[in-house]
């Protein structure tokens, strides 16, 4: 690796911009987990949130607003504040010469910014110019289970129907989700804020804009950001995205065609094997993955794989994992890890 895109060879400054958020206070606490090389760290957001106290390693660190000083002599900034946020302050992050790894949907797409999941695409993160994009929380869990199968035989569709729990939408909404199903429980009708519907004993199909062809955001998301991950442009993959009464972690229902047929066997010992899947289920009793199994966790657990009975070609399976987590801020923070110095 050319060391040009590696991080310093010290313990580094970093900075969290949106430290207070649900997936800035999982980064807080993954890189003191990781024993991540923070020689200072800073924690950023907007002045709603200034002065908020938060700990790392024992110590006591306030929450700063964010102006542009806040950058200068920072190696690495962790950003996860929003897309309007990260496009505001991306000029003045690269002339600092800091690494920026971007958790927003900001700048996915663009073919110069790396678009990462370290155990799928590593050696993409090192053609860097100080930017790296984090992808969709949905579309991370899908990338674990797609490519070690289709480097086994390779994927001619997918189809997948996610259900995607309130931590997808913030802190607030999985707060909201509490307190609103109580009323429902309490014979009150309830009125959601956060989210334009009532969460509470409901679901909803994803309240992303809708594009063009009748599919949202989100859903075309996946879409895009499968299809450069894994770096088959033409992949023919549909998506439909549903938001559930869950607090945190979301699933996903996968149906995968390939080329020829994939035996259960391989695809199970495949998928065993594979870095961040676990395999979990007990098939006599009826008892595959749910979110309460992932929540917390790193790995992304999948089950129920079985032949799909209308293609001799499919397979169909089901993955649950933490959004927040492996979704979010651990990507993030292992991304970081793959440009560490190995002598750090």
């Amino acid at each position: 690796m050319n060391p040009h895109f590696l991080l310093p060879n010290r313990p580094l400054s970093v900075a969290i911009l949106g430290s207070s958020g649900a997936v800035g206070e999982e980064i807080l606490s993954l890189l003191e987990e990781r024993s991540f090389p923070v020689g200072n760290l800073s924690l950023l957001a907007s002045c709603r949130s200034a002065g908020e106290i938060q700990n790392f390693c024992g110590t006591k660190l306030k929450v700063e607003e964010t102006t542009k000083d806040c950058f200068k002599d920072i190696d690495l900034i962790l950003a996860s504040a929003g897309s309007s946020i990260s496009r505001k302050w991306k000029d003045t992050i690269q002339s600092s010469g800091a690494l920026m790894i971007d958790n927003s949907s900001a700048f996915r797409m663009d073919e110069s910014v790396p678009l990462v999941v370290p155990e799928v695409n590593p050696g993409d993160a090192s053609k860097h110019k100080g930017l790296i994009s984090n992808p969709n929380c949905t579309t991370i869990l899908l990338a674990l289970v797609l490519s070690p199968l289709t480097k086994h035989i390779p994927i001619k569709r997918v189809v997948v129907s996610t259900y995607q729990s309130a931590s997808g939408a913030g802190a607030k909404a999985m707060e909201e989700l509490g307190k609103l199903s109580q009323q429902v429980l309490d014979g009150v009708t309830p009125k959601s804020k956060v989210l334009p519907h009532s969460l509470a004993f409901n679901l909803f199909l994803h309240n992303s804009p809708l594009q063009s062809n009748n599919y949202c955001e989100e859903e075309m998301k996946m879409v895009n950001e499968t299809r450069k991950i894994l770096g088959i442009p033409d992949l023919p993959l549909t998506a439909t995205c549903v938001r559930v009464p869950v607090f945190r972690a979301h699933s996903e229902a996968v149906n995968i065609e390939f080329t020829k047929p994939f035996p259960i066997k391989e695809a199970y010992e495949i998928l065993e094997s594979a870095p961040g899947v676990e395999i979990l289920e007990d098939p006599r009793n009826n008892r595959f993955p749910m979110p309460q199994d992932v929540t917390g966790r790193d790995p992304i657990s999948v089950g129920r794989i079985r032949q799909d009975i209308s293609n001799p070609n499919a397979l169909e399976l089901w993955l649950c994992g933490d959004q927040i987590r492996k979704g979010a801020a651990l990507n993030a923070v292992q991304i970081a890890e793959l440009l560490l110095p190995k002598e750090l």
